[in-house]
């Protein structure tokens, strides 16, 4: 993987971004984001979800593509495909997750708007850094021939075994709250699929598929989004966790937090 591109506004943010994920890696050891479970209402306003979520969001799609379009290898055929691949994971995240949360009627707003910042901030690098990589291609990388190459094929095949992962249990969550009954009980323990195995699948799922990202791309920005992804969802699965062994009494004891057999 390089680092340097001789594009200095790129290799810039690029740094920044290595920056920042430290931070989030640092930080995630002495709290939580606030939303969810663990929201709170002492760090000021709180969003709806589903609107805290996209406008999180939303800037993965927009900033990428503004990027993405503006390079001379856009139309080129493996920059394609790895923005299709880009738009896959967004069209899931930014727009279909947002839109199919289930609420419990009346309760507070729960997505703090501070995690609505700095995740505008994680998803505008984010989407800079791959859109112009993609359509810039700054190392020669990206001809068609490496849509033919081992990194690429392995990653492409851990990345959507990941991202199964994740859109399977996050329709298993969802579905735990009726849509003919959204008054019945907030929380309740999830079965089948990865939760047989874990906590958190929906979770695993998100690191194996930017694990797989890193690779198919071998390139430094999916090592960032994999960095920062970790320092957020591993020390949240670990809390997690615990709130649904102390919340409930019958949890599966064989249960692991998020590597199956693991922790």
């Amino acid at each position: 993987m390089h680092w340097y591109t001789g594009n200095s506004a790129y290799d810039t943010v690029l740094t920044a971004a290595f920056a920042f994920a430290a931070f989030v890696i640092i930080g995630g050891f002495f709290a939580q984001s606030s939303y969810g479970r663990f929201s709170t209402t002492k760090l000021g306003l709180n969003l709806n979800p589903k609107l805290g979520w996209w406008l999180m969001e939303i800037p993965a799609t927009v900033v990428f593509l503004i990027c993405y379009l503006a390079g001379p290898h856009r139309f080129e055929p493996a920059s394609l495909v790895l923005a299709a691949i880009w738009m896959l994971h967004y069209a899931n995240r930014g727009w279909f997750f947002p839109l199919a949360i289930r609420q419990v009627p009346g309760k507070r707003s729960t997505f703090n708007i501070s995690v609505v910042v700095m995740g505008m901030l994680v998803t505008s690098m984010h989407g800079y850094l791959n859109g112009t990589l993609f359509s810039h291609d700054f190392f020669g990388q990206y001809s068609t021939g490496w849509l033919r190459d081992p990194r690429f094929l392995v990653g492409l095949a851990l990345y959507l075994c990941g991202f199964a992962l994740l859109v399977s249990s996050e329709s298993i969550v969802r579905n735990l709250r009726d849509k003919k009954n959204p008054g019945a009980a907030e929380y309740r323990i999830p079965f089948g699929g990865g939760f047989r195995f874990v906590t958190s699948p929906a979770y695993l799922g998100e690191l194996i598929a930017w694990s797989g990202f890193a690779i198919l791309t071998w390139a430094l920005p999916g090592v960032v989004i994999l960095l920062v992804t970790a320092g957020n969802l591993i020390p949240r699965a670990l809390a997690t966790h615990r709130w649904y062994r102390e919340k409930f009494d019958d949890y599966p004891a064989d249960r692991k937090a998020l590597i199956p057999g693991v922790f």
